[in-house]
């Protein structure tokens, strides 16, 4: 199922955590909805089953990963609701990390290159702050985006 549907979800993602360190629900509902609304026309009963199944097990390991503060609660939202737009084959899922995996290193990248040239006290970024964490939710979106590409490229 095309990621087509999610791709304005996925921008505004990748700029509110940008600007302000949060995914707003909102937005991971909103993914959720889009999942319910088209997955019937794409998918069989038993691939919708697969990748809920997959999506439930992102949620539980991030849940872990939340309750020691390696990963902020809004990112671990927001990933378990894209895998549901992930086909449930293992090649699948590890084209998926390969893509997410570097979304990872380029957002880090972007984002230390953007916080050495514009970092100041009184940005309404707050991901500018030197002191601030990195906003998962650019990388999440990222591969979100990437994903179907590199599917085709590489599958």
């Amino acid at each position: 199922m095309p990621l087509l549907f999610t791709a304005p979800l996925l921008v505004v993602m990748a700029a509110s955590d940008v600007r302000h360190m949060r995914i707003p629900n909102w937005l991971v509902l909103a993914m959720i909805v889009v999942f319910a609304a088209v997955a019937p026309f794409y998918l069989s009963g038993e691939e919708i089953v697969m990748r809920v199944a997959v999506a439930g097990g992102v949620l539980l390991v991030g849940i872990v990963a939340f309750t020691f503060r390696i990963v902020a609660g809004g990112d671990v939202k927001a990933l378990a609701a894209l895998m549901l737009f992930v086909p449930a084959g293992a090649t699948s899922i590890a084209y998926f990390g390969f893509t997410f995996s570097a979304a990872m290193v380029l957002g880090m990248i972007f984002m230390l290159t953007l916080r050495r040239a514009f970092s100041s006290p009184e940005s309404s970024f707050l991901s500018l702050s030197i002191d601030a964490g990195y906003p998962m939710g650019l990388s999440i979106a990222l591969a979100g985006l990437a994903f179907p590409a590199v599917h085709i490229l590489i599958g």
